[in-house]
């Protein structure tokens, strides 16, 4: 078992849903992301979502687009966010880290030589948004083989013809896309996400969070009443993009998890 499989137990045991919070790597330095990333366990995050910078960012929106560019432009790499993820790993055995981003820097990097870096630097599972499941072999089932997940996006046109090849090498936990753009476009409807939740439980005994379009403590509370979990990033990053102080950001990180939790 995974640290995220073991969290999911843990919450299930509980009652509670997830809180999922994204943060890119190195937005908008290396010491304040790592600043932000150390408080997000105590400010109630469940998995952690660390952002790999790219420079073409397809599924994102003009939110985790611009963290992605000050990330860039403060030197931060492939290498270096394995590094922030290690540096957490000082002091947080327990908390999952999904590292999500595209493939082209570990295609750079070379797969084998990624999935070293990455189990040692004590990261969980993978989001990588721009390999699909036809490509598994690419990533996916080496990563699995390696002992991290691999998670998998699902959408609101992922019918049922296509949801079991979706499902097919997914672990972890299900991604579900609330809407259908980029992120931060549009607000989560939970009266739409509900069947759509039901839906894939239908066929996978996974988790399934539910992310883009929260933007609230009362979105996150509504949306992780019927799934499995909630993912906040858009709203998150634009407090760093706007120069809040790390305290703030986990302040506003602490609502949105209570509001969670409280589903």
């Amino acid at each position: 078992m995974t640290r995220i499989d073991t969290r999911f137990k843990k919450l299930k045991a509980e009652g509670k849903s997830a809180f999922v919070s994204y943060v890119m790597a190195g937005d908008p330095t290396y010491e304040i992301s790592l600043e932000v990333v150390r408080g997000l366990p105590d400010a109630g995050v469940d998995i952690i979502e660390l952002g790999l910078p790219f420079t073409d960012p397809m599924a994102d929106g003009p939110s985790i687009q611009l963290a992605a560019q000050r990330a860039l432009e403060a030197g931060m790499t492939l290498k270096r966010t394995l590094q922030l993820a290690r540096d957490f790993r000082q002091g947080d055995d327990e908390t999952p880290i999904v590292l999500m981003g595209y493939y082209n820097p570990i295609y750079s990097m070379g797969v084998e030589a990624f999935l070293t870096a990455a189990r040692d630097a004590g990261i969980d599972g993978l989001i990588v948004v721009d390999l699909p499941p036809e490509e598994d072999d690419e990533l996916c089932l080496p990563a699995q083989k390696a002992g991290l997940n691999f998670i998998r996006l699902a959408t609101p046109t992922t019918d049922d013809v296509r949801l079991p090849k979706v499902l097919q090498n997914t672990s972890g936990f299900v991604y579900y896309v609330s809407i259908t753009g980029i992120t931060g476009a549009a607000n989560a409807d939970p009266s739409a996400v509900a069947p759509e939740v039901a839906r894939i439980k239908a066929s996978t005994d996974l988790p399934v969070c539910v992310g883009f379009g929260i933007k609230t403590p009362e979105g996150a509370e509504a949306i992780a009443g019927v799934a499995d979990g909630a993912v906040v990033g858009s709203a998150i990053v634009n407090l760093l993009g706007e120069g809040k102080s790390p305290g703030d950001v986990l302040d506003f990180v602490r609502q949105l998890a209570d509001g969670a939790h409280r589903a």
